[in-house]
């Protein structure tokens, strides 16, 4: 009679890990690289974290790098604003730059890969780098449209460049007040501050023409 072959412990793993193991990993890993920084999270970590085998991350991921990489690729908005029809109110460039930031959400976007990670690895990484250059100029080009389409009259194109360029640079300055705030007891700006650089960058635009 054949005996049954004996259960080796550790060797099973639910058909639920097996199926979301990638996202369990990328999961873990935009946790750690926001709290810890990329260079002082292990790859073990990752998988601890996970509940996967650090095996299981070699799979998916063969290097470290290329966990960053899928998480630059995939958690980050393609394209921040598909209609700007949305947010646009004709003759108010301030009211419309208001709602482009909410309809964006930069500051209180779900994923800390935009929200931190981004900011942290920019000047290490190059692919980080990339991404955050490739979002900027995506960012300049939907703010110049809606600046253009909400003016009260017609605007050069070198003056809706250059104020699409200041209210960007200050968003995205506010957006890393995010993860510097609770660091150096820095608060966020209030929704009033933010009316003042819309109403501020309208006022140029209007004034430079």
């Amino acid at each position: 009679m054949q005996m049954p072959k004996p259960h080796r412990a550790g060797r099973r793993r639910s058909k639920k890990v097996d199926g979301d193991a990638r996202q369990l990993i990328l999961d873990a890993a935009e946790s750690l690289f926001a709290t810890h920084g990329f260079d002082a999270t292990a790859t073990a970590a990752i998988a601890t974290t996970a509940g996967v085998p650090k095996g299981l991350v070699f799979y998916y991921f063969p290097t470290k790098d290329s966990i960053l990489s899928a998480l630059m690729a995939e958690r980050i908005p393609a394209n921040p604003l598909d209609d700007i029809d949305a947010v646009v109110s004709p003759g108010d460039p301030a009211k419309s730059l208001i709602a482009l930031d909410a309809a964006l959400n930069l500051r209180d976007h779900h994923s800390s890969v935009l929200r931190v990670i981004m900011w942290r690895e920019a000047d290490t990484h190059p692919d980080v780098r990339k991404q955050l250059r490739r979002m900027r100029d995506q960012l300049l080009d939907i703010t110049a449209r809606v600046l253009q389409a909400s003016a009260p009259g017609p605007v050069q194109p070198g003056t809706l460049r250059a104020c699409a360029g200041a209210w960007v640079s200050a968003m995205l300055a506010i957006a890393t007040t995010d993860r510097l705030h609770t660091l150096d007891g820095l608060s966020l700006p209030t929704a009033d501050e933010i009316l003042n650089i819309s109403q501020v960058v309208a006022a140029g635009m209007t004034h430079l023409g």
